[in-house]
């Protein structure tokens, strides 16, 4: 008979906590029970709730499989793969919605709303829906029991605004959220490898709309993300297309361009094409079959495994190569992976099994079903999270540097990718200009080396810093990461205690290709990069020196002979030129020289505080 535990923190027995694993094509709720996790759902049905939400001319919105029953009838108000607008602007996703049949505008915010019946939804109220069926169908199996708290897993790509958009569902779905778990984090945990004494674990994580890698390190009960990597526009979606391009190929020339702009025809190719997919992944070939009858349209076309294979090798390429970066990342070589877990429906693609077995030289766990996986660990920690087992300590790391852009421009890297969370760090920044009594503070997030290649993450101010000559104000800023991977900022001026801080939500996230082009560009532009942050940094060291040098330019001309005043001031001129442009060679120099021009303008400088503070004292006072 299943149980179910008490939290000790005053939750009553009828109070259950789940794992949701919310899904580009499929979603699916488990729970811990009887010792392991397991999937909910009611008696002689499955679980698995298709993500698709249909908006019928009246009454309430569809969700599941009667919604994805209307994808060919009624397209245009038949939403699919709404994970993939989660946190994003409408810029963000112009590609994706140019192969939508319905239209979409922003919010005042910039967010992005889908046109359905005349009404407006963001695509938090669509994955709101979505959660709201998981949640009944957990209810249904649990006897009528509610549901009011949940483990919810994302993509280890998703950026904080992603994150805080699937937050947002969940509260709108009325569900609290008791964690936010990375997708391969969660596969490792439903395969109890934390249970080893230690060991590498890389999860393969192939769904339907995005891929991730992440390689985990477990030793004496922590279970640490060691790297992770991915590609954003990667999934079960792709590898239908390229199926779906064959099918428009060839009916094209024949059906004519008002066929294939067609809204019917393109959910039914689309349709057509994952079916085929599935069947070439048990049988050597398949059918690539499409009946539209309002178009007169029934077409049949004979893919053998070889030909699908040979369309979906550069796909599978860049997983390859996101899967030798993670190991970089990691410091790790192949051969020091003890295990491999494949995570998501595509990963049944036997092409797909192949080629990890090859690149990691071992058989990947393929016990659980991959489609399962994930939602089994988010039950897992659910477990953890409202009283169950503790002896595991579960430590996920940012995908991405954080920062602050500093005076000229260069990014001051505060938390870099890959580290562990939660975390925390605090630097310490002053003032550029005498009497300055505030600061702004520009938050970014990326690998180069200047703000303006980085994607901007939000920007506050703190004021009420007291007047004080430029570099004695001292000013601590706190990035702090919190286990769902939301950045907090706070700055805090040492001497009054004024402070300020920013909970980082950016108006949307990452497009598809910033995300992980982040990575490819820091890597890419490596070497400009460096030379654009020399020259940046140089240029603010020259602008302090002569700030500095020129306040005291009037106890140079009466203390310094001729030639060594007109050094100075040449060394003054030549910087100045210099600091107006890029070159980090010329700057260098002319910082070099005007530092030596300034020597000796300190030793004058010392020796007057000295004779200063002497005067009129005895031998014996000193």
């Amino acid at each position: 008979m299943p149980y179910i535990e008490l939290n000790v923190l005053n939750n009553t027995a009828t109070d259950v906590a789940v794992g949701i694993d919310l899904g580009t094509t499929n979603s699916l709720v488990a729970i811990w029970r009887d010792g392991r996790p397991v999937v909910l759902a009611p008696e002689g049905r499955s679980g698995l709730v298709p993500s698709v939400v249909y908006v019928p001319s009246e009454g309430t919105p569809v969700v599941g499989r009667e919604a994805r029953d209307q994808a060919v009838v009624d397209p245009r108000h038949t939403v699919f793969s709404i994970k993939r607008f989660m946190g994003r602007g409408l810029a963000d996703v112009r590609s994706e919605l140019a192969a939508r049949p319905y239209s979409a505008t922003q919010t005042e915010r910039g967010l992005v709303q889908l046109e359905l019946r005349g009404r407006k939804y963001t695509p938090q109220e669509l994955s709101a829906l979505i959660l709201m069926k998981v949640r009944d169908v957990a209810c249904a199996a649990l006897g009528g029991q509610p549901v009011t708290r949940a483990v919810i897993t994302v993509p280890a790509y998703f950026d904080d605004a992603q994150r805080q958009a699937t937050r947002d569902a969940a509260h709108l779905a009325g569900l609290e959220v008791l964690r936010i778990v990375n997708e391969p984090t969660a596969a490792s945990l439903a395969y109890g490898l934390d249970q080893r004494d230690k060991g590498n674990v890389a999860v393969f994580d192939l769904g339907g709309g995005t891929f991730d890698v992440s390689i985990l390190a477990i030793e004496d009960g922590v279970f640490r993300v060691l790297s992770t990597n991915g590609d954003t526009h990667l999934g079960g979606d792709d590898f239908d297309e390229r199926l779906a391009e064959l099918a428009r190929s060839e009916i094209g020339p024949v059906a004519g361009a008002r066929v294939l702009e067609d809204p019917g025809f393109q959910q039914a190719v689309r349709l057509a094409a994952e079916r085929c997919k599935i069947e070439l992944t048990a049988q050597p070939e398949a059918d690539l079959h499409l009946v539209v009858p309002e178009l007169r349209l029934n077409w049949r076309r004979r893919v053998t495994r070889e030909e699908f294979e040979g369309r979906v090798a550069d796909l599978l390429q860049r997983a390859m190569d996101c899967c030798r970066r993670a190991l970089s990342d990691a410091h790790l070589k192949a051969a020091q992976v003890d295990e491999v877990v494949l995570v998501g429906g595509s990963t049944r693609v036997p092409i797909v099994r192949a080629r990890v077995e090859a690149f990691f030289g071992r058989k990947p766990h393929t016990e659980l079903d991959p489609d399962q996986v994930v939602a089994l660990g988010a039950a897992v920690q659910a477990h953890i999270l409202t009283g169950g087992k503790r002896d595991m300590l579960l430590m996920d790391v940012t995908p991405l540097s954080l920062g602050i852009e500093t005076m000229g421009g260069a990014v001051d890297k505060v938390i870099q990718r890959n580290t562990t969370i939660p975390c925390a760090a605090t630097v310490g920044y002053t003032t550029y200009a005498d009497n300055q009594t505030g600061l702004d503070f520009h938050i970014v997030q990326g690998e180069r080396e200047l703000a303006k290649d980085c994607r901007s993450l939000g920007r506050f101010q703190l004021k009420g810093v007291p007047p004080m000559p430029a570099g004695l104000a001292r000013i601590a800023v706190r990035f702090h990461i919190d286990a769902d991977g939301v950045l907090r900022v706070s700055a805090k001026e040492e001497s009054t205690g004024k402070s300020a801080q920013i909970d980082v939500q950016p108006m949307h996230g990452l497009t598809d290709l910033e995300v992980e082009g982040m990575l490819k560009a820091g890597f890419a532009h490596a070497r400009d990069d460096f030379q654009a942050r020399r020259a940046a940094d140089l240029k603010i060291e020259i602008g302090t020196m002569l700030h500095a040098t020129e306040k005291h330019l009037h106890a140079a001309h009466g203390g310094l002979d001729k030639e060594t005043y007109r050094d100075l001031e040449d060394a003054i001129s030549r910087a100045r030129e210099a600091a107006r442009q890029d070159d980090g060679t010329a700057l260098q120099k002319a910082r070099d020289e005007l530092e030596r021009a300034t020597l000796p303008l300190a030793a004058l400088l010392m020796n007057n505080v000295a004779q200063k503070a002497l005067m009129g004292r005895k031998l014996g006072d000193v």
